[in-house]
């Protein structure tokens, strides 16, 4: 799924691509890939750590939209019961994130999910995946779990869901303003991505 017409100024296109499981997968769970290593959930988690966490983890990979968020919208969504955080640490540094979102009946939606710059390619992404998805179907009533990823993102990262046992149900293009050219993000992140047209 492609579109052809030439790009407004000063936008990118991505295609991102929608998920979804419909069991509990029936697997070991993976082994931590590194010593040291553990998960601690962010209760009543703070705009600040987590906005630590988002542009950290996201702006690799143009993550723009909850930089754009207000900060009353932002905590409300973070600081909801059916909103969990989890931290994954490395020796007592962050290394990750996983944002589990439950607020719509029967789903379990993993609303955002990656790793430091630093910790990428040590093996901690398939594993903290591989605990989501546990903790997804953990609780009773939950009939769904959804991720989306798209080509802004990390070249393995929807080969990574469909080992996790995600299956794609559909895709959508998406055009979007540059954020490295408003500011939002640094103009030298992401330098896989072409910038947009000034």
């Amino acid at each position: 799924m492609t579109i052809n017409r030439p790009l407004p100024p000063r936008h990118i296109r991505t295609t991102i691509t929608f998920l979804e499981m419909l069991e509990r997968p029936a697997k070991a769970r993976l082994p931590a890939p590194v010593e040291r290593l553990a998960l601690l959930r962010a209760e009543h988690c703070t705009l600040s750590f987590y906005r630590y966490l988002y542009n950290t983890v996201g702006g690799p990979w143009l993550w723009e939209m909850r930089r754009r968020m207000p900060d009353d919208q932002l905590r409300t969504i973070i600081q909801d019961p059916n909103v969990e955080i989890f931290v994954a640490y490395a020796a007592g540094v962050p290394a990750g994130y996983v944002e589990l979102d439950r607020r719509k009946q029967g789903l379990c939606d993993i609303a955002y999910f990656g790793l430091i710059p630093e910790f990428i390619g040590r093996g901690i992404g398939p594993w903290l995946l591989d605990w989501a998805v546990e903790a997804g179907w953990s609780v009773s009533g939950v009939e769904k779990m959804t991720v989306n990823t798209c080509t802004l993102d990390h070249p393995k990262a929807l080969l990574m869901y469909q080992r996790a046992g995600f299956k794609p149900v559909r895709q959508l293009v998406r055009e979007l303003e540059d954020p490295r050219l408003t500011g939002l993000i640094p103009r030298d992140a992401a330098p896989h991505v072409p910038l947009g047209r000034e």
